[in-house]
């Protein structure tokens, strides 16, 4: 938001609530047992060596202060960084604060000697599984540290560049790592002259070139200047000693990684010109092969700016793709290229072609496969069998093929199937690191199969599971199941026949710990200890509850009641509807309902869960399908699906006798907020709302938006129908709208929410405006968490939490 827009909205909410806001535009402290668990630091991450025979357990920083949210910033193509520390900004990185190293099989502990407030981010295992890298911010900038399984750390090179992400990856070897550095001698960052040098001028010349909505672009000269000062850089290979060697010349290296064997390094490289209305991602890219020691080899691509993509999903670049190595070969590049020049609406039977070539990249390439679809990704095992992966979004379509390298052009299909369908996943193939640090699928001792792990998504739960695909083709051999009452994933093989796993499980009142369990035996051991981080929650009550929409599409949704609520003594509670709605192309789908009963629920941030705290019920995620069949768009029915959705959410809490009808309310975040506006534009069902960082203009988003690939232009009707601002005068209960001051979300600009303030407002609605200054799409401050927590429990205090009186009721209905 412009800064000016920014005060003016502050200054809006500031008037318009200061007399109903104590304290003014002051942040405020969430009631006492919100703050208390936000507080609590949270359950620390694990990373798992390759060899499984040590979790790295990380230490993760709480939320973070307003103060270190503030820092300046830049945003520039796409991207926001930290100029001070040449990383990204704060709002971009999962900071972490401790590392130890716990054995397996022993469960011996090793503490991480690591200076104090250390702050360090993308723990990486070397290939061999004795070291684990980490880079930490410093005061000035980013620096690489090795940390030994014996408990001792240290400084192998200081001066990263982190502008395009994690900043080094380890040499197959395990004995050296590659990184991308700040350039020696860099010098100055270039200053803007305070008076302008002519106009900002951009120009058509008559070519289609569509593009959606995008956050944080280059604006002129002075940004394509600090663009290339800030994200240009030097590959350097560093051994662990710290002795380094540069790779190559400088310049803006978004992607970089080694071959298995480790001669070569394979990288893409922006180039000019640039774009003002596109991210960094469509500038022109050369993808290109070098020796480790940075020689020439190959150029696969030199591709133009990308700014003629049609905005449909599945649209692609031309040319060369998505390279990567073969994960189980020396040195052979794979990448995709589109056989229908990059639009998904052509009618071809093939999309896509994916094609290999082996070092020294002298011969023809070879056509590996081609997917009927858009190619997604390859799952590799060796010269006998991978998996070739593609995925169409218009029918949510995912194919899976076969295919042997040693033979390649000849694929058999493996499974075709809707990617949103839960009960019928087959699950994903079990990858793991091999000796070279790149994923592998992991065979069965007979080498006739995979080992497949899933989320065993049914109606009664979801129960993950072990499996064994056989190569040849057919049915999975089902291993191992999880059984209630644990929700238990599968991390880990612990030995070749697949009899003992690594797993974490969790349950409806046990915390996620890790387990190594015996897969025929059933005996299982903890291997880590973590704690309730919320007990708070404890005595809150869950229940998942199914019913009918009035066309008959069963639904679903995650009823929540606070802890010690008692039906018959404490009778029918204020409650809150949270959602957000999804698109789908069957019903079937749509109507699939998974019971939650063996989750470990705590929230963290933002979550609305927190009010369980105040005395609300809550119906968490209740299911709200947009579905178009048979070719149909789903948003041209979008209103009346969403009305439908909702009736059937209330009657369904109603009809429990938890929740009483004249105390509903609704709320989102993103697509919910906009679901939110529309529900309190189109019914009658609610007391209030809380949109929070919505969109409500769709004439803002005009080549598309969410699920919704047509452009304003070839769907008016829709676009305006499914516009909560065009019926912003229908809005009579009271909506809450909160919006990060520094959005970063494609769509969701915060001039979506102060133009919608300003149409309520003009209409004489009851409506408060919050704005948190400097938070992105996701709110991150600490400050900002309380804050908008508070301002949720304010506003539903207010509105939905007093019964209704014969008086109240008559006024309301006389506002509407």
């Amino acid at each position: 938001m412009r800064a000016g827009a920014c005060l003016i909205a502050l200054l809006l909410t500031t008037t318009a609530a200061s007399a109903q806001t104590p304290g003014g535009t002051t942040y405020h402290r969430a009631p006492d047992a919100i703050a208390k668990a936000l507080e609590t630091p949270p359950t620390p991450g694990v990373a798992v060596s390759p060899d499984h025979r040590t979790l790295a357990i990380l230490g993760r920083e709480n939320l973070p202060s307003i103060a270190n949210l503030s820092k300046p910033i830049l945003r520039l193509g796409g991207y926001r960084i930290d100029p001070t520390t040449n990383g990204q900004a704060e709002v971009r990185v999962q900071w972490l604060n401790a590392l130890s190293f716990k054995d397996v099989g022993s469960g011996r502990t090793v503490t991480v000697k690591l200076p104090a407030g250390l702050r360090f981010a993308a723990p990486n295992w070397s290939p061999d599984g004795s070291r684990l890298a980490f880079y930490a911010q410093d005061a000035d900038g980013l620096s690489l540290w090795i940390a030994e399984r014996d408990g001792s750390a240290r400084t192998v090179a200081r001066g990263l560049n982190g502008t395009f992400g994690t900043p080094f990856a380890w040499m197959p070897d395990s004995k050296a790592l590659v990184a991308y550095t700040v350039p020696a001698g860099r010098g100055a960052a270039p200053v803007a002259s305070s008076t302008p040098a002519g106009p900002v001028i951009q120009e058509s010349a008559g070519r289609t070139s569509a593009a959606r909505t995008y956050e944080d672009l280059l604006g002129d000269a002075h940004d394509e200047a600090l663009f290339d000062h800030y994200f240009t850089g030097q590959m350097i290979r560093i051994d662990l000693a710290g002795a380094k060697q540069p790779i190559g010349t400088p310049g803006l290296i978004t992607e970089f990684s080694v071959s298995p064997d480790g001669r070569y390094l394979l990288t893409e490289r922006l180039k000019r010109p640039y774009s003002y209305l596109l991210p960094a991602r469509f500038f022109p890219t050369e993808i290109a092969v070098s020796t480790i020691a940075g020689q020439a080899v190959k150029t696969l691509v030199d591709r133009p700016l990308a700014d003629d993509l049609p905005v449909d999903f599945d649209a692609t670049f031309k040319g060369p793709r998505e390279a990567v190595w073969r994960s189980d070969a020396p040195a052979t590049l794979v990448w995709a290229e589109a056989l229908d020049g990059g639009n998904p609406r052509a009618k071809i039977a093939f999309h896509d072609k994916v094609m290999m070539q082996a070092a020294p990249f002298a011969g023809a390439p070879v056509e590996l496969a081609q997917t009927p679809a858009r190619y997604s990704e390859t799952l590799w095992g060796d010269d006998g069998f991978a998996m070739v992966i593609d995925r169409e979004w218009r029918s949510r379509t995912e194919h899976r093929l076969a295919v042997a390298p040693s033979r390649p052009g000849q694929t058999r299909t493996v499974s075709t199937l809707n990617y949103q369908d839960q009960y019928g996943d087959p699950g994903e193939p079990i990858v793991e690191d091999n000796a070279f640090g790149k994923p592998v699928m992991r065979f069965t001792p007979a080498h006739d199969g995979v080992y497949v792990t899933g989320d065993g998504a049914t109606k009664a739960g979801a129960f993950p599971f072990l499996a064994a695909m056989p190569l040849a083709g057919g049915e999975q051999t089902r291993l191992w199941t999880a059984k209630a009452p644990y929700y238990e994933t599968v991390v880990a093989l612990l030995d070749e026949r697949g009899q003992r796993i690594l797993t974490r499980r969790e349950s409806a009142k046990l915390a996620p710990n890790y387990m190594i369990r015996s897969v025929k035996g059933g005996s299982a051991k903890a291997v880590t200890t973590f704690v309730d981080p919320a007990p708070v929650f404890a005595g809150v009550t869950q229940r998942t509850i199914t019913y009918p929409r009035a066309d008959g599409l069963p639904l679903s949704g995650s009823l929540y009641l606070p802890a010690g609520y008692d039906a018959k003594r404490d009778g029918p509670l204020p409650t809150l509807l949270w959602a957000y709605p999804a698109e789908f192309t069957d019903a079937k789908v749509a109507g699939q309902t998974v019971d939650q009963g063996n989750r470990f629920v705590r929230p963290r941030g933002i979550s609305h869960l927190f009010l369980l705290t105040q005395g609300y019920a809550i119906l968490d995620n209740p299911s709200m399908p947009i579905i178009g069949e048979g070719g149909a768009e789903a948003n041209d029915t979008y209103v009346k699906q969403l009305q439908q959705d909702a009736q059937a959410a209330v009657d369904a809490v109603i009809k429990l006798g938890v929740s009483d009808r004249s105390r509903m309310a609704v709320g989102g975040h993103s697509y919910g907020a906009f679901m939110t506006a529309n529900l309190l534009a189109h019914t009658d069902l609610f007391r209030a709302g809380i949109a929070r960082s919505g969109a409500y203009n769709r004439t803002l988003t005009p080549f598309g938006f969410q699920a919704e690939q047509r452009t304003y232009w070839q769907a008016t009707p829709t676009y305006t129908e499914m516009s909560p601002f065009t019926y912003a005068d229908r809005i009579k209960a009271p909506i809450l709208l909160i919006h990060g001051g520094a959005d970063d979300n494609s769509g969701t600009f915060p001039i979506q929410s102060e133009r919608m303030y300003a149409a309520l407002k003009g209409n004489g609605a009851t409506v408060r405006y919050v704005v948190l200054p400097n938070e992105p799409h996701g709110y991150r401050a600490l400050e900002s968490t309380e804050e908008t927590l508070w301002q949720m429990t304010d506003w539903l205090d207010r509105y939905v939490k007093p019964k209704q009186t014969e008086s109240t009721v008559g006024a309301i209905a006389a506002k509407r």
